[in-house]
């Protein structure tokens, strides 16, 4: 069965989807489109623009969207078994596979990015990724501190990333580096992403989703939070809610996916970065891009 999934913030580059744009009408026109419905020319950011303009977070998300959506609604055999995304990569997810239209999903994560800068300025944070330690000992390190600091991205077996207040983040890099990490490393994010200081931004994008059409998609989503198939549009839509202030359950996705017969696991957007995390998380797994 296959499995195509959708990665998250980071996967960026400058020149990202010039090629697509030049090869492909379809994608040239949808590209075009998003231009117009955000307002301003995000291709000129993602064809010319630095990685400095790229990091904005107005543009990093729209942008890493757009590419990841673009190519599978380009592709002649898009013929999903099962979808999942890394966090801002379930929208892409759910725009791919027919559950929400392509205005709706850029505007949601328009206003997703927008209200997730609104909310790093509210509460200034951070994020840090635990590398060579098990899930349960970062989480009782997390658990220990008496700071906001909680797991957020369950990437695959000892990659652990985790987000709270600067002062949290550096109380568990110190302990897990007394733990044994081999490395703890503090990432070049603006804020703490999938905790509950993101709490603001949650707000926001309910409102959001509520005021949003939501369709029966052609296949099931892993979601992020409960790392289960979802075909429920309720369920979804609740899912979708509470994902900024939940840890992104990446490894369980992949394992459930797995468990329910996922063998080949294709990329849909700029980079290969899912593609090594699901490798390491079930080394027979065959995995590409599109």
């Amino acid at each position: 069965m296959k499995a195509y999934v959708f990665p998250g913030q980071g996967a960026q580059f400058p020149g990202m989807a010039k090629d697509l744009y030049d090869s492909s009408e379809e994608a040239k026109q949808l590209l075009e489109s998003a231009n117009e419905i955000l307002g301003f020319r995000i291709t000129d950011i993602m064809f010319n623009g630095t990685d400095e303009e790229l990091k904005q977070t107005k543009v990093t998300q729209p942008a890493i969207f757009l590419h990841s959506v673009v190519l599978a609604k380009i592709s002649n055999n898009f013929q999903p078994d099962m979808v999942a995304g890394h966090s801002l990569g379930e929208f892409s997810a759910l725009v791919a596979s027919g559950v929400l239209s392509f205005e709706d999903g850029l505007k949601l994560v328009s206003q997703r990015a927008l209200a997730m800068q609104k909310a790093c300025e509210i509460n200034p944070s951070t994020m840090a990724a635990i590398l060579g330690l098990e899930d349960e000992v970062v989480e009782k390190i997390c658990d220990d501190i008496d700071e906001v600091v909680v797991a957020a991205n369950y990437n695959c077996p000892g990659q652990l990333v985790i987000s709270g207040s600067h002062k949290g983040i550096e109380l568990a890099c110190e302990a897990a580096k007394a733990a044994g990490a081999k490395r703890a490393l503090p990432l070049p994010v603006g804020g703490a992403f999938h905790s509950p200081l993101m709490e603001p931004a949650r707000e926001e994008l309910e409102k959001a989703i509520d005021s949003t059409v939501f369709s029966q998609g052609v296949c099931p989503i892993y979601q992020n939070v409960t790392a289960k198939a979802s075909t429920d549009l309720n369920e979804i839509k609740e899912n979708l809610k509470i994902q900024l202030t939940a840890p992104v359950r990446w490894t369980q996705s992949v394992q459930a996916m797995v468990a329910d017969g996922a063998t080949h696991f294709i990329e849909s957007g700029p980079g290969k970065v899912l593609q090594g995390l699901v490798k390491k998380i079930h080394r027979e797994a065959e995995v590409d891009s599109i």
